[in-house]
């Protein structure tokens, strides 16, 4: 017996109850398992109640709203957790923000015809009401409002990122992100809490000691998405000339390996369907819903982000366990957007980002609902299907395999 099933024989006696006599068998399936699909192993790692926990975690710091203490705090938290759950080369990126900068903000466009030259999709059928909530008497947690009472103030912004470094291919790598601020006087539960937890549950899954990629993946959170994707940008602006350089050189070192492709997650919850012709919602999850999985067809690279996005919808195929996925071209204004003519990008989110969200398929967005009750167990594992979803694809384009 090798010293790995050593060790999982004494796991599975102190944590399963199997007799003893059971367990070389069972560690032996284990085994099996790994070399049939490593991948698989993997992504039965992931837990439902993990998830949901580590969005919890997120909300103590309330809506995060960039330029805030709050939000410093919550970047300092995200540090935090992903040193405990041993993710390497943790850093920083530093840039100035000012709300004078010019460049287009997040959400959807107004004018039909702007809607078009973003390929962010026309709307069809009933509309509700969109957003920015900006009167904190709307909220009624009194504890909540005073939270995020404090106003945003201009000056240095900072978020952190992670790497796990692949084994044979340390020069190249996936780029897996989220937006962790958020506005409108919630928590940022849905927008975007559930997309910065599922980055870090595949950081502290992928950075365990037994996994092994041949690629690099960086997981990074982003800031400054709802004011004008202006975290994403600075990462790009930073960083995309330091691609595959060697330093220092004959190191084998990589601080900025060449970009394979980008994949962001922003709201990952609510799918229940379009507004009623008077506006209202149904309050359960919808049986159809679905991880929309998003490339832009006018990017420079949508050649390659369109074949990125099939390769995450086969992976949901192959290990998603609840929600089917569903491929679109019309993805627009979230972190993605920067990289989009750089290198493949694609977004996974719960509906369509410009034809649905931007229609108000989902009450909560930038609203003082947009809070951690608010969203039942069916809504959380909407996101948990997103997460297997891009866990199994990483997986498989990194080569992931597992210790025996």
């Amino acid at each position: 017996m090798t010293r790995y099933e050593a060790a999982m024989t004494l796991f599975l006696i102190f944590t399963t109850g199997i007799p003893a006599a059971s367990v070389p068998a069972a560690a032996a399936a284990e085994t099996d398992a790994k070399q049939a699909d490593p991948v698989k192993v993997l992504v039965a790692r992931l837990d439902l109640e993990r998830y949901k926990a580590t969005i919890k975690g997120l909300t103590q710091f309330g809506d995060r709203r960039q330029g805030t203490d709050r939000n410093r705090a919550a970047v300092d938290w995200i540090e935090a957790q992903l040193k405990h759950y041993g993710c390497s080369n943790i850093s920083r990126v530093k840039y100035m923000y000012s709300p004078n900068d010019t460049r287009r903000p997040s959400g959807p466009p107004i004018a039909q015809d702007a809607d078009a030259a973003s390929g962010g999709g026309r709307y069809r059928g009933a509309r509700g009401h969109t957003g920015v909530n900006v009167d904190p008497l709307l909220q009624p947690d009194e504890k909540l409002r005073a939270l995020n009472s404090q106003p945003t103030e201009p000056g240095t912004r900072e978020e952190v990122y992670c790497t796990k470094i692949g084994a044979t291919h340390p020069d190249e790598m996936y780029i897996v992100g989220a937006h962790m601020d958020g506005h409108g006087w919630g928590e940022a539960a849905n927008d975007d809490g559930s997309g910065t937890a599922l980055v870090m549950e595949l950081a502290r899954i992928l950075s365990a000691p037994d996994v092994k990629t041949d690629r690099s993946i960086r997981f990074a959170l982003w800031n400054n998405e709802e004011t004008g994707l202006n975290g994403a940008r600075a990462y790009v602006e930073q960083r995309a000339a330091l691609q595959g350089k060697e330093e220092p050189a004959g190191s084998g070192r990589y601080p900025e390996p060449k970009w394979l492709g980008m994949i962001q997650h922003d709201m990952m919850l609510f799918d229940h369907g379009m507004p009623r012709a008077d506006g209202s919602m149904a309050k359960e999850q919808r049986p159809e819903a679905d991880v929309n999985i998003e490339f832009q067809s006018l990017a420079k690279s949508a050649e390659g982000a369109q074949k990125l996005a099939w390769a995450f919808y086969a992976a949901n195929e192959a290990y998603a366990t609840d929600y089917p996925a569903a491929v679109g071209p019309h993805m627009t204004n979230t972190d993605s957007t920067p990289f989009m003519d750089l290198v493949p990008a694609i977004s996974l989110r719960e509906n369509e980002r410009g034809r649905e969200i931007g229609a108000g398929w989902d009450p909560q967005w930038h609203q003082p609902t947009d809070v951690y009750a608010t969203y039942s167990d069916p809504d959380f594992r909407l996101g948990l299907n997103a997460a297997q979803t891009t866990l199994g694809a990483i997986g498989r384009l990194t080569g992931a395999t597992l210790a025996r």
